[in-house]
């Protein structure tokens, strides 16, 4: 297959899925996009997307989030990609594909990619209306349109893709049943112990369960819409809505009507290359394919490691794909679940150790041998150690089985850390990166950070369940190569910011010095500290102050001096040297004489306004001596401070809400006010923004907040972790469905959970993807109260709200603290010359020009003449 300038070979993918895409990165690897043209047969209407994260779409993220397609890469390469277009015949003998519009595409190796399709039991009444599948996005697109006017909703399935899917009917504010042929929920993965854990945790949540029957036939009203399901028992079910998540079957009938050969249930059968065995010249990789093993692999990682194999076989390279690693790790309905190996005990003379608690719902077994190697595993409720587990199936641990099942005080489990891991030990199954690849990415590649070994490895790009060891192991080998990793805050502390957290509130800390002296490095203490963690222990401090006893006035004493810039003077710093006035407008309410006091302000003081995109009015261009005199009167018409200045809660929007939108579900306003007037001034890492939507068409934009909430039907939906910015970042969903006072105390709880554990000037949407376990992680904590702290956080956080004072009106109340508020120490009545302004669209805006020359007039020069600048 060499190239030729006038008549390159063609490779034909039929099918753009996520083995497709792979299929293409490989190509791209070994330079074939650049020897041959590659044409891309795409049905679906849009490019690969990440069908494993497919419910995802019901927590927030857009069919966009979803993409795995970079249409750069595609037109880098170029690639013919063809959406909506799907092939319909292959004809081998003149080697060409005819696709539905009408196309045809000769080829000199066809790869065939097409998937799988879902299986829809053939029982009467399957193809009534409210009758779907749950396969792709568009699938989905119909359940939440036809979900708006149905009110109970029944999934036929309790594999994986069922319960999601009863996940996300329960999400869309459905009451949710299951209906599972076998006699346990997910039959494939866990066994009768796993199924019963499972089952108690998901019926906890308010789904109904129905195993060991299976439907016999769809009910329908007069219109032909669903009206019910009758079981196998005899029973009835009554529902409007029927999901169908019953398995999938290889898509092959593309490969049969051109006479390839397939299995006797279906899959095109393959050699070890992913050849089929009919014609060299067709591949088939993923789930349409039968490999050469004999098995149909339905998970993604085997269909990379086909599409590395048939990439690698078109280049004329050794490679081979004889079976595959079908352990997996799910979140399912909040609930972890996993399995790896010979999950289910099924070789000659193995043993069980088990671990059971069904009222905290877990489920621990570990199959072993007799010489005591790990076979395999089932975990229900707690997955922590999956990675680890994994990479050691197939050898004999350094430690007992018992230890690595029972949990934290009931017989002092073993911590196994990455050393313990032998070289050959696969992290990431999606990839087949083994541990001597990651620790070569440290050791010969340079990569000292995740990210870096990720690009360099591809480990940690998949499923994501092999992040949390991929870096302990990067970690551990910096260690061990010598390289000190520093973790502590600066030069001036050794520990890190939630060490310092710590040390503060167990010891009731009240002063950077007496931190400094008593914990600060040798070299340090007795010194004045430095940028980084001066206002880092201010935050800490302020954030804990009702609790250690310390003043919560930022500017009170050496609080003072540990401030940034703009907590100097309470007030942001713009670009000329003036600063701004933002009042707190919680929820984004104001009363039309409030309105009227802001105007005059500006008015008289020629200040520039702005409606702001949080909801508020914001004045620029008062100089520092000014600032006091506006707020007296601001705070004499009932403002507060609206913190734009400081690391802390800068604003909650909302929208109108069910009291005046039509589609409103809840009182979005006051729940904002609510919201706001709870976490006003709470100093945290990093700024805090909120936002509550009344329904789910979402206006507030809740889902790019650090914390939003969405009404529902039922309740409210809580999402975390969202950011805006630069780096945008859709937040999670966190909780559900959850009443006022639940909704308050899960805030609670994630706040005081993030103020404890995030790094110095880090936002909740880095924080979540650094910490480990990430939204797991949280969710354990704040929600199941895994580390037993919710009653501190939640004890913290009311200390907060009674002790809170607006720190304007202290301030303007203080003779003494005013006197800070000058340009000039001594000169306190001459203003700053330099900040000058001009006219512009009917209000004023910075002199820049006056300012970037920054020269006075000889007056000026002499009226200032030996002030000192502040």
């Amino acid at each position: 297959m060499t190239a030729t300038p006038a008549h390159p070979p063609t490779i034909v993918l039929v099918g753009h899925g996520m083995v497709g895409q792979r299929f293409l990165e490989a190509l791209a690897e070994r330079g074939l996009t650049g020897t041959h043209r590659v044409v891309v047969l795409c049905e679906e209407p849009r490019p690969a997307y990440d069908r494993v994260q497919l419910t995802s779409y019901f927590s927030g993220r857009t069919p966009e989030d979803l993409s795995m397609t970079d249409l750069a890469f595609i037109e880098e390469h170029g690639i013919e990609l063809r959406v909506g277009d799907p092939a319909k015949t292959v004809d081998r003998a003149a080697r060409t594909v005819t696709a539905r519009s009408g196309l045809v595409v000769g080829y000199d190796v066809l790869v065939l990619a097409t998937g799988s399709y879902p299986f829809v039991p053939p029982v009467p009444g399957k193809d009534a209306e409210g009758c779907f599948a749950y396969r792709t996005i568009e699938d989905l697109l119909a359940i939440e349109e036809y979900a708006k006017s149905a009110t109970t909703g029944a999934v036929v399935g309790g594999g994986l893709l069922g319960l999601e899917a009863a996940g996300a009917l329960k999400g869309l504010g459905l009451t949710s049943h299951i209906v599972e042929f076998a006699p346990r929920l997910m039959p494939v993965q866990v066994d009768d112990g796993g199924g019963a854990a499972l089952l108690r945790t998901i019926e906890g949540m308010g789904l109904s369960v129905h195993t060991g029957v299976g439907t016999q036939e769809i009910l329908t009203g007069a219109d032909g819409a669903v009206t019910g399901m009758r079981l196998s028992d005899g029973s009835e079910l009554a529902t409007d809505l029927v999901v169908f998540s019953a398995g999938v079957r290889p898509r092959d009938q593309l490969a049969r009507d051109c006479g390839l050969t397939v299995g006797e249930r279906g899959g095109i059968s393959v050699d070890e290359r992913c050849r089929t065995v009919t014609d060299e010249r067709v591949f088939a990789i993923g789930e349409c394919a039968l490999a050469a093993d004999g098995r149909v692999y339905g998970l993604v990682a085997p269909g990379y490691e086909q599409a590395e194999t048939a990439a690698a076989t078109i280049a004329a390279q050794e490679a081979s794909f004889t079976g595959a690693d079908l352990s997996t790790k799910l979140k399912l309905l909040g609930v972890d679940v996993a399995s790896f190996g010979d999950a289910h005990g099924t070789a000659e003379d193995c043993l069980d150790v088990v671990y059971s608690d069904s009222r905290a719902g877990l489920y621990k077994k570990l199959v072993v041998g007799r010489d005591g190697t790990l076979l395999g595993g089932i975990l229900v409720g707690d997955a922590e150690a999956y990675g680890t587990l994994r990479a050691f199936t197939g050898s004999v641990p350094p430690v007992s089985p018992e230890s690595l099942v029972l949990p934290a005080g009931a017989g002092a489990p073993a911590q196994l850390g990455p050393s313990a891991l032998p070289d050959d030990a696969v992290i990431c199954s999606c990839h087949n990166v083994t541990k001597g690849s990651i620790r070569g990415a440290v050791t010969e590649h340079a990569c000292t950070t995740v990210p870096e070994v990720k690009k360099c490895t591809k480990a940690g790009t998949g499923c994501g369940s092999c992040v949390k060891v991929l870096g302990q192991l990067v970690t551990a080998e910096l260690e061990a190569s010598g390289v000190e990793v520093d973790k502590g805050l600066c030069g001036c502390f050794a520990q890190t910011r939630e060490e310092l957290y710590e040390i503060v509130l167990a010891l009731r800390v009240t002063s950077f010095r007496e931190l400094l002296d008593g914990h600060g490095r040798e070299g340090a203490r007795g010194g004045d500290g430095c940028e980084v963690c001066k206002p880092a222990v201010g935050s800490i401090i302020a954030s804990l102050a009702p609790a250690i006893g310390a003043s919560g006035y930022v500017l009170e004493g050496e609080q003072a001096a540990l401030q940034d810039t703009n907590d100097h003077f309470l007030a942001n710093l713009q670009k000329n040297g003036s600063y701004s006035v933002v009042p707190r407008i919680p929820g984004g309410e104001i009363a039309p004489e409030k309105l009227i006091v802001i105007g005059e302000i500006a008015r008289d003081f020629g200040l520039y306004t702005k409606i702001t995109g949080g909801q508020r009015i914001d004045m620029f261009g008062a100089r520092v001596e000014q600032l006091p005199v506006i707020w007296a009167r601001l705070v004499d018409a009932g403002f507060e401070s609206g913190h734009a200045y400081g690391k802390s809660l800068r604003t909650v929007k909302s929208c109108v809400g069910q009291a005046w939108c039509r589609y409103g579900v809840q009182d979005s306003v006051r729940m904002a006010i609510d919201l706001e007037l709870r976490y006003r001034g709470l100093r945290s890492p990093h700024k805090l923004k909120s936002a509550v939507s009344g329904c789910a068409r979402e206006c507030a934009e809740a889902q790019s907040k650090d914390f939003g909430v969405i009404a529902t039907s039922n309740g409210w939906n809580l999402y975390v972790g969202g950011n805006g910015g630069a780096t945008p970042r859709h937040a999670d969903l966190l909780a559900q469905d959850l009443s006022d006072a639940e909704l308050v105390r899960l805030i609670d709880r994630f706040l005081m959970f993030y103020i404890r554990t995030a790094d110095k000037l880090e936002r909740t949407s880095t924080w979540l993807e650094r910490l480990p376990g990430g939204l797991d992680h949280v969710r354990d904590v704040v929600v199941h109260d895994s580390l037993g702290i919710c009653d501190e956080l939640e004890s913290l956080m009311r200390a907060h709200v009674s002790h809170y004072r607006d720190e304007w009106a202290e301030t303007v109340n203080d003779p003494e603290k005013l006197a800070r508020f000058v340009s000039f120490v001594n000169a306190p009545d001459t203003p700053d010359p330099v900040v000058g302004f001009v006219p512009e669209r009917d209000q004023m805006k910075p002199d820049l020009p006056l300012l970037s020359i920054g020269v006075r007039r000889p007056s000026e020069e002499a009226l200032l003449e030996g002030s000192t600048r502040r």
